[in-house]
């Protein structure tokens, strides 16, 4: 049983490696780990603080957006309350304009008719003067045919003209 029960000299001599490992790790190991496990916890720090930083900007950036997003549609609908409008007006200019224009044109519809009218007025009664004239000739032929009523033609003008005078 010798193997299992260290004598006193191993048992001082593992005090004594144990107590200077003890002394270099808390001299020089344990600070180095403290430090890493600080920095890393400070590193894990500025993460979150990062993180909560980003969601924050994120969520202003959203209210902001939706901000965006709300003029936008205001904007449209007034674009669209605009083009309405202007619609409506290029229509009743349109309107207005085409109802002067046919204005225009039944009055200048209605000179050509009232010209054309006296002009064929004028025409047929030039042709019914004409006419007139040339039965009246035919008539005159037929009854001047005899010497008679040459001259009780000549006789009845020449009565007139001395009463007139």
């Amino acid at each position: 049983m010798e193997l299992f029960t260290p004598e006193l000299g191993l048992i001082f001599w593992m005090f004594v490696a144990f107590g200077v490992l003890f002394f270099v790790l808390a001299k020089w190991g344990w600070p180095a780990i403290l430090k890493m496990i600080e920095d890393r916890a400070d590193l894990i720090d500025k993460g979150v603080e990062y993180a909560q930083s980003a969601k924050s900007q994120l969520d202003n950036a959203r209210l902001e957006a939706q901000k965006y997003i709300d003029e936008a549609r205001r904007q449209q609908a007034e674009m669209l309350r605009d083009a309405d409008r202007m619609k409506t007006q290029i229509i009743e200019e349109a309107r207005q304009a085409a109802t002067v224009e046919a204005q225009k044109v039944m009055d200048a519809a209605k000179v050509s008719i009232q010209q054309e009218r006296r002009e064929a007025e004028l025409r047929i009664h030039d042709e019914v003067s004409r006419f007139s004239l040339e039965i009246a000739e035919k008539v005159v032929r037929q009854q001047m045919a005899e010497n008679g009523a040459q001259k009780k033609l000549v006789n009845s003008l020449l009565d007139e003209i001395e009463k007139q005078n």
